[in-house]
């Protein structure tokens, strides 16, 4: 099969690929997919040949992931994800930087925009300044006594198998005080489709992550979307700035730093002032004093 064949296919490859994967079960795929048996091996067949590698072994009937298939399916669901949104309208760049807007009135949103890291020197978030600050004097380092200032602030996590997991939740973090003691607490050690938001964020979540993973460097968004209050409470409006920063733990192995700061000081391209301001006036971060916010007295 062309080169261009296998490009006009990609779409339905992944699909297959992706699918009976979760399923682990040809039966259950097929079904998933309103497609055949034959189709989906055939599927398979092209992505393992232009790959140059197995990605599933079939034991008695019963389909296993390689260690292949588990370290390509998370950037496969990821790739398919990115291009459903870019073929509804709901992703593109704006100024060379990544800009998603997905859903609408009546169905779960997410908006985010990417912003240059100098618009946070212009910006009212001391937070997110003494961040880079604390940050650059760590020289990356997750444990230096230099991110103490904002380690309270902070959520870490690490890439596992494919995975981006819970390291870490400070107790004044926006996720901390958003979601209550509980998750807080039982946050760690999770992976990401698990905690609140599930598969649907995780894979928004990817490509910024990714993106500092890649360069272990500084990316700055701005996002406004909608997620449970509390412990069984409904969907509500947040707003918010995020500061991910590339970090790495003892061992040096990647650590992924993210300080929230929820806040009306938004810009987001499609979305208004009125929406970001959907979110309650008490819920708001960048109004509460820099000293109380960052637990010492920065003023001297």
């Amino acid at each position: 099969m062309s080169e261009q064949q296998n490009h006009a296919l990609l779409f339905e490859l992944l699909r297959s690929f992706t699918t009976l994967a979760d399923t682990l079960n040809l039966s259950r795929a097929v079904e998933k997919l309103s497609s055949t048996r034959q189709t989906v091996r055939r599927h398979i067949s092209i992505l393992e040949q232009i790959k140059g590698e197995a990605l599933f072994e079939v034991e008695d009937r019963q389909y296993h992931l390689t260690d292949a298939g588990r370290r390509s399916v998370r950037e496969a669901e990821d790739i398919l994800a990115r291009g459903r949104a870019w073929i509804n309208n709901e992703a593109g760049h704006i100024g060379g930087l990544y800009l998603i807007n997905r859903g609408g009135d009546g169905d779960w949103y997410y908006h985010l925009q990417q912003h240059p890291i100098s618009d946070i020197w212009t910006s009212k978030s001391r937070l997110l300044k003494q961040g880079i600050k604390c940050w650059a004097e760590a020289e990356g380092d997750i444990e230096s006594p230099a991110l103490e200032p904002i380690r309270p602030n902070l959520m870490v996590f690490r890439r596992l198998e494919g995975d981006w997991v819970c390291a870490k939740v400070g107790s004044e973090s926006s996720y901390a005080t958003w979601y209550g003691w509980r998750w807080e607490l039982s946050a760690i050690g999770r992976k990401v489709p698990s905690l609140p938001g599930g598969a649907a964020l995780a894979h928004l979540l990817a490509q910024p992550f990714e993106e500092v993973r890649a360069n272990h460097g500084l990316r700055y968004d701005h996002v406004f979307t909608q997620m449970h209050r509390g412990e069984d409470g409904n969907m509500e409006p947040i707003s918010f700035k995020r500061l991910l920063m590339g970090c790495r733990f003892p061992d040096g192995s990647f650590a992924l730093a993210s300080l929230v700061e929820r806040s009306h000081d938004l810009r987001i391209e499609g979305v208004s002032d009125a929406q970001i301001r959907l979110m309650p006036e008490n819920l708001v971060m960048d109004s509460i004093p820099a000293e109380e916010e960052l637990g010492k007295d920065f003023s001297s």
